[in-house]
């Protein structure tokens, strides 16, 4: 099972959001879900189990890195964050933890807190827990995702959003979700619904920060999480814009002592090996579990959401393949 307790300290975000950000007292319980969200499932969702899980929303950790983390997950919501000033680009964040709780804070609506300021409405995603008593355990977090991504698009105008600029971006256990995205996005993992699962759950691009990227490295039961490895699920990029493995950008610390360097590293190799555009930052240092503002401003990964930034608007910028 993968352990994310070991992170590092600090605190940083982009230059520009530095003034922004809000202070917090230790007793403070950041609310969730926020005012503006949406429910994925119109009854309860695939394989509910009798008994549903019962909520347990609570915050961890000290300050600075004091977060709100979620568990039993009932029903799975998206938070919507809209920018001032929208550009037309979304992104879908992913938070991780492990498969056993979902560190919402740190990994999603401080994804909407960096990025809201450059424009980007965020879109943050709490999934269920597979090991909260679902059938299909291992399909569970892809039944949320394909779904989130579907029903974005099918509101995109209310969002105020390009459906063709909808990404992902997904830390930890959340980046086995993004990857699984950009690589399993029309597995049939669920029956249809409504009209909205007409749409592709295929991401524009997805962002892998930290992330597992196989389903051996996360067990449920004696299950693994994913019915496949994404590094061998990489496919050639072919038209329209929603065919074949999205653009891939990765950030990893070759000393994370929760996921291998080379978990990462194959969904790179795959992406070469295809033709898949693909970008990779690995850091001497960082460890694990740096969100977009949890990491020490000595580190180079500190400036990870901002090599994001800049990557996002050039392929954004590229004909879609």
């Amino acid at each position: 099972m993968l352990d994310r307790r070991t992170m590092m300290g600090g605190a940083i975000g982009l230059a520009t959001l530095a003034a922004a950000r809000p202070a917090m007292a230790q007793d403070a319980v950041t609310p969730w879900p926020p005012a503006e969200h949406f429910k994925l499932w119109p009854g309860r969702p695939p394989g509910s189990p009798r008994v549903l899980p019962v909520p347990n929303y609570a915050m961890s950790g000290t300050p600075p890195r004091r977060e709100l983390q979620l568990r039993g997950v009932p029903e799975p919501v998206v938070g919507v964050f809209r920018p001032a000033n929208p550009d037309g680009r979304a992104l879908l964040a992913i938070p991780g933890g492990g498969y056993r709780f979902i560190s919402v804070e740190n990994e999603g609506i401080n994804v909407a807190r960096t990025f809201n300021p450059l424009g980007v409405t965020v879109f943050v995603l709490a999934y269920r827990l597979p090991g909260e008593g679902w059938a299909d355990p291992q399909d569970v977090p892809l039944q949320d995702g394909q779904r989130a991504m579907r029903l974005i698009r099918t509101n995109a105008a209310k969002y105020g959003i390009d459906p063709a600029k909808l990404g992902c971006v997904g830390f930890s256990a959340g980046g086995l979700l993004a990857s699984s995205l950009a690589v399993a996005f029309d597995d049939p993992v669920y029956a249809k619904v409504d009209a909205a699962d007409e749409q592709s759950a295929r991401p524009a691009f997805a962002g892998l920060i930290y992330p597992v990227t196989s389903g051996d490295r996360m067990r449920i039961g004696k299950l693994p999480s994913a019915r496949f490895d994404a590094a061998k699920r990489v496919s050639k990029p072919a038209p329209p814009w929603n065919a074949g493995t999205p653009p891939i950008f990765i950030v990893h610390a070759v000393d994370d002592p929760a996921v291998p360097f080379d978990s990462p590293a194959a969904i790179m190799d795959a992406c070469r090996e295809v033709g898949v555009p693909v970008e990779a930052h690995f850091l001497q240092e960082g460890g694990h579990g740096f969100g977009p503002r949890y990491l020490s401003p000595e580190l180079s990964g500190s400036h990870w959401p901002e090599w994001f930034e800049l990557w996002m608007k050039r392929v954004l910028a590229k004909p879609a393949a």
